[in-house]
């Protein structure tokens, strides 16, 4: 005869291999709900009654983890949603466009000005003059250009003259030295005035120039011609050409001698 074992007996052997089995493979919060199931079968409950308090627990907190993760991640997004319908900033800043710090808005206007590009006006004109002599008025044209305001010109130009860099005078010298050898009085004393040279001091290089424009014209003559003109043709070209230097006719005259036309 045959031992059968009864339904109490099976129930506690099968619960005793699920309590082994669970403690070697499955984590505590398995192993409790597991325990709660066993806990079920022995009170006789079917698994379509209610829950055990266990197991509405697990479920509870179950719920609150995923609600908690939810809530951490879907309040972000719905605060970024609730930023864009109200026309801001989805990242939370201010929508005016102001500092998120709390600061004043910024203005491009306010900007600081940048500091001009390339050499001052000063080292410009110092530049200019270290290569010839200028007077005010031609080195004020000069810089006119890379000035925001005449007014700037005007007070680099008085500083060098008071320097000593600048000087007008200096510059109408220097310009009769280097046209007296090639051009006659009226060419150069033409020139002196559109650079702006003062009448008393043109006209006292005018006098220097009459008084020796005869020697000056004739070596220009020379260089040119070397020989008298045989013919009303070669008297009308060579007087041309001493006129457009600049040289008077008085004086072209005594070079060239009396023409035919006189």
């Amino acid at each position: 005869m045959s031992w059968k074992p009864s339904a109490a007996s099976a129930d506690r052997l099968r619960a005793k291999l699920d309590d082994e089995f669970e403690t070697v493979a499955k984590p505590e919060g398995l192993r409790r709900t597991s325990d709660a199931r066993r806990g079920a079968d022995a009170a006789g409950q079917g698994s379509n009654d209610a829950p055990p308090d266990q197991w509405q627990r697990s479920s509870e907190m179950r719920a609150a983890g995923r609600k908690g993760a939810s809530g951490r991640y879907g309040s972000r997004a719905g605060s970024a949603r609730e930023g864009e319908a109200s026309g801001g900033d989805p990242s939370g800043g201010d929508p005016s466009g102001g500092d998120p710090s709390g600061g004043e808005p910024s203005d491009p206007s306010r900007k600081a000005k940048a500091p001009p590009k390339g050499p001052s006006l000063k080292m410009r004109a110092v530049g200019y003059l270290s290569r010839r002599e200028h007077a005010r008025e031609e080195l004020a044209r000069k810089l006119a250009s890379h000035a925001e305001d005449p007014a700037e010109v005007d007070t680099v130009l008085d500083a060098l003259e008071k320097e000593g860099w600048l000087s007008t005078e200096r510059f109408a010298q220097s310009l009769v030295h280097r046209r007296a050898s090639r051009q006659g009085a009226a060419r150069i004393v033409q020139e002196l005035r559109q650079h702006g040279v003062d009448d008393n001091q043109v006209a006292e290089l005018r006098e220097q120039l009459r008084a020796t424009e005869y020697d000056r014209a004739l070596e220009v003559w020379k260089r040119k011609f070397d020989a008298k003109p045989e013919d009303r043709a070669a008297y009308a070209k060579q007087a041309r050409f001493l006129a457009s230097r600049g040289f008077a006719h008085d004086v072209i005259r005594r070079i060239l001698g009396a023409g035919d036309d006189e």
